[in-house]
């Protein structure tokens, strides 16, 4: 088999960045200076939830590959699970390397009225995990160890471009999506998340976005990065085949469902009461989600399938993340009742479907992540914190910032399909679709 370029260049780059830590010598910080706590701050029941919830959300990304991977054809059931499976490598060391720095770095923005909003992190401050010991960061999370809350980070940033593999599923190089993952996560992800998720990020200090667990970080973006993708690929020679195994898309759910307690209520930072209403309302908004979604197939003359009642299930999870430590059990049912309705419509919506999103992450992750985000907007509960308590400002500022989002999202992943596509060809040939991925791509097939 030829070796092309862009392996050796692949090799080369991992090679650099495994023997380039040997020699990196980190900054030594000592307790109580700067931003940093001494090792006393650590509370150890908050350590050992965080450690849980870590893991929790590790294993969301392996039940995304059995959710995918059962929906797609026979032929593609390898590599498409791989697509997700990838991305605990990939964007893990892109995390260590610079993805942090940027996520949670000092900001690097512009002033208003004297007062200084971030875009982005400075990718100096914790490059390599630079100053990622295991002191108590004071304003990002005073009560764990800052490596932890590096490491938990890291799983969300992962999990993020592995959800767009489902609009593009059976038709990319393997190689061209991971030098797309690589652009994606620096200039797509880490940017929002530092807007959303640092202190003095731009959406959250000057807008004050409320997104406990990553609707907008991580569903909004990857949503519109996969309406665009599906929109630079083209549709599939074959746009129509058969979810290949039902089981493995309900092995996947639970999976997903099951790590989701550890995405939003670990999103608390601390083995708190906040940690379990997040808990008990992904778990109410999920079960609402997936019954509403089944029961709307039904009304409108489609058969009650286990397809249904699992991708029902996954828009509540998705729906109820922004709001999950801000809204109330009762106002969780409610939210993905709504959420489930409003994507089973763009599911089916004939103008949508002319768009090849093999899997529906957009109506699903994109259209779930929007839901998410206006509902908060009106239900979270505190003085002026959401339309029905007052805060109409806040209201209309998370409407602007959903278009903001939404732009920047979509527009800056269409570039970097585009850029990616001049690189390395983002479309497989036509032979080898035909072939299936899992031979033509990996030499391997589902036996």
């Amino acid at each position: 088999m030829k070796i092309g370029i862009k392996w050796i260049v692949s090799f080369l780059i991992i090679s650099i960045v495994a023997i380039g830590g040997l020699f990196w010598q980190p900054d030594v910080i000592a307790p109580n200076t700067g931003d940093f706590l001494d090792e006393s701050a650590v509370v150890g029941a908050d350590v050992a939830w965080i450690l849980a919830a870590a893991g929790l959300v590790l294993l969301m990304t392996p039940g995304l590959s059995f959710f995918y991977g059962g929906m797609v054809g026979k032929k593609n059931v390898v590599s498409t699970m791989l697509q997700s499976f990838i991305a605990l490598g990939v964007v893990s060391m892109l995390w260590v390397l610079v993805g942090f720095s940027l996520s949670f770095g000092d900001p690097i923005g512009f002033e208003i009225d004297g007062v200084h909003y971030g875009i982005i992190g400075n990718p100096f401050t914790y490059m390599f995990f630079n100053n990622v010991s295991i002191y108590p960061h004071k304003a990002l999370a005073s009560t764990i160890p800052f490596v932890l809350f590096a490491l938990f980070q890291m799983k969300f940033a992962v999990i993020t471009p592995a959800l767009i593999t489902g609009s593009f599923a059976e038709r990319v190089r393997f190689i061209s999506y991971l030098l797309f993952m690589v652009l994606f996560s620096l200039l797509i992800y880490t940017p929002l998340c530092h807007m959303v998720w640092h202190p003095d990020g731009l959406l959250n200090k000057y807008f004050g976005i409320k997104d406990f667990a990553g609707g907008t970080v991580v569903h909004m973006s990857a949503g519109f990065a996969a309406l665009a993708g599906a929109l630079v690929l083209g549709n599939r020679k074959n746009p129509h085949h058969e979810a290949s195994n039902i089981p493995y898309v309900i092995l996947g759910t639970g999976m997903l469902w099951f790590g989701w307690f550890g995405f939003n209520a670990g999103s608390a930072l601390s083995a708190n009461a906040t940690a379990a209403v997040a808990f008990g309302t992904t778990t109410l908004a999920s079960a609402s989600a997936m019954m509403t979604y089944i029961f709307f197939d039904r009304l409108n003359s489609r058969p009650v399938s286990a397809l249904g009642a699992c991708i029902g299930a996954v828009v509540g999870l998705v729906a109820i993340t922004p709001g999950c430590g801000f809204v109330s059990i009762q106002e969780s049912i409610f939210i993905g009742f709504i959420s489930a309705i409003v994507s089973n419509f763009m599911v089916n919506w004939k103008a949508l479907k002319k768009i090849d999103d093999t899997l529906d992450v957009f109506a699903c992750h994109g259209v779930g992540g929007i839901m998410g985000m206006v509902l908060t907007a009106i239900f979270a509960h505190g003085e002026n914190a959401s339309l029905l308590h007052g805060g109409i400002e806040v209201f209309a500022h998370h409407m602007i910032a959903l278009l903001l989002v939404s732009i920047f999202a979509f527009f800056g992943s269409l570039m970097l399909y585009k850029i990616t596509d001049a690189v390395i060809s983002l479309r497989v040939k036509e032979d080898s679709e035909e072939m299936g991925l899992d031979l033509s791509q990996h030499g391997e097939s589902l036996k």
